[in-house]
């Protein structure tokens, strides 16, 4: 029962993934969008048009705006005197869950943001804050990307 189950769920997800292609594929202004996300390292066929439907907002907000819409921003807990650890809350869970898997991605093939990933572990940040960073980055330079047509990507 449960491989039959399993086999129906991936049916079924094959079916979505089937039905997001057509409908970015339909569309000039979604396929240009979708086509531009991907040239990110990190950012793929499913990622992509996950981004588009989830949080269709990039490219209007400001990069901090789109970092807290995404719910990667971090926030102080600051009270009087006292200062807290920076957290992230808030936001889009679902766009968070894709751009972990994206970052997670990201730190194995994008060059620049592997060595921040890098760097950030080699000075003792732990694995979830520094893949936190690169989903935040993932977010603020998709924003850009759809935002300012001119804009290019570092080698």
């Amino acid at each position: 029962m449960v491989a039959r189950t399993v086999a129906f769920l991936r049916k079924q997800a094959d079916q979505i993934e089937t039905l997001m292609a057509d409908k970015i594929s339909r569309s000039p202004n979604l396929a240009a969008r979708a086509r531009r996300l991907q040239q990110v390292q990190g950012i793929g066929s499913l990622s992509a048009p996950a981004l588009i439907a989830l949080m269709p907002e990039p490219g209007a907000l400001s990069d901090p705006q789109a970092a807290a819409l995404a719910g990667v921003a971090p926030f102080n807990r600051d009270s009087g005197q006292s200062r807290g650890q920076r957290h992230i809350a808030g936001g889009r869970s679902q766009v968070r869950s894709v751009r972990y898997l994206a970052a997670l991605v990201a730190s194995r093939h994008n060059p620049v943001l592997k060595s921040l990933y890098r760097r950030l572990r080699a000075n003792g940040k732990a694995k979830k804050l520094a893949l936190t960073v690169l989903m935040r980055k993932l977010i603020i330079l998709a924003n850009r990307l759809l935002k300012n047509p001119d804009f290019s990507l570092a080698s």
